[in-house]
């Protein structure tokens, strides 16, 4: 009985012992387990970059979504790692109402041949010709949930899935399709929704806007429709309870990226603001501290 006992006193001592060795296995796996969802969450960005937000992967069409996809009311774009996608910084045409018809990118001006980069990393979703509009175009999808298109391309230099690293060169400029001469006609979408690029992009200073964008639906093509709709928000209502008309057209929501040498009074003069609006529209005093990076609003 004696030895029976001590049998029976030892066997919860071994078991303490058994889970004691066996958690560190237990860790391991769970490590190595989070390991593989990672690496798999990162082979499905890879193969289908914002695939958490886009409903299809489609190589038929630009505007391959329509009713099919779920546009939110809101949602941050992050625009870090990006690169211009040419060092050409005279804007020809802009974002809006043009001709009796919308037009739904800038043109800025380059020449037949000029190198065309990708403004962000991604995989090509259409490599197309169209003679009555973009011409030679090509059509990325980024992991920050934006498409660009690259309109009126001399030669495209990428094919259909291909993934590209932002400054990639993924063509030459030119002047095919519905064009009066050479230039990139460069849009910038969000689930088929467009966003002015100059919301995004200061090509004059080859920079972008900010480090990050507020998408809101049905409000980014230009300055009134986005206004109200960011307002609606703010008041906690939908930002689709705003009723946005295309002839609300605007000149585009202004920013300044601070630089070194930039002051009030420069920025002020260079947006024909003035100082005192300039500080109102930032919470700013005459005597605040600019700092390098910092982004202001000056319209």
């Amino acid at each position: 009985m004696a030895v029976a006992a001590l049998t029976f006193m030892t066997l919860p001592v071994s078991g303490q012992d058994l889970l004691a060795r066996q958690a560190p296995v237990d860790r391991k796996l769970k490590a190595v387990d989070s390991l593989a969802l990672i690496r798999q969450i990162k082979a499905e960005q890879a193969a289908y970059p914002a695939y958490s937000l886009y409903p299809n992967w489609s190589n038929d069409r630009v505007h391959a979504f329509g009713k099919t996809v779920s546009v939110p009311d809101s949602f941050r774009i992050d625009l870090t790692g990006f690169c211009m996608p040419t060092t050409h910084t005279q804007i020809t045409s802009k974002c809006g109402p043009r001709w009796r018809r919308m037009h739904n990118g800038l043109d800025i001006k380059v020449y037949i041949g000029d190198t065309i980069r990708a403004a962000f990393d991604g995989r090509v979703r259409m490599v197309k010709y169209e003679r009555r509009g973009y011409g030679k175009y090509v059509v990325l999808r980024h992991d920050n949930g934006l498409e660009t298109i690259y309109g009126h391309l001399s030669k495209q230099l990428v094919a259909e899935n291909e993934y590209v690293k932002a400054g990639d060169i993924i063509g030459l400029g030119g002047n095919t399709g519905r064009s009066t001469g050479s230039h990139l006609h460069f849009e910038t979408r969000f689930l088929g929704e467009v966003i002015n690029p100059e919301f995004l992009f200061d090509f004059p200073n080859q920079d972008i806007v900010a480090d990050n964008y507020l998408f809101v639906r049905g409000a980014n093509r230009y300055a009134k429709q986005r206004t109200r709709a960011l307002a609606a928000l703010r008041a906690g209502k939908p930002a689709s309870s705003v009723v946005a008309t295309a002839d609300e057209t605007g000149e585009g929501i202004r920013y300044h990226k601070i630089r070194k040498g930039d002051t009030l009074g420069s920025i002020s003069r260079k947006y024909h603001i003035s100082i005192n609006r300039l500080c109102q529209l930032n919470g700013l005093k005459r005597t605040s501290t600019l700092r390098i990076g910092q982004v202001l609003k000056c319209s």
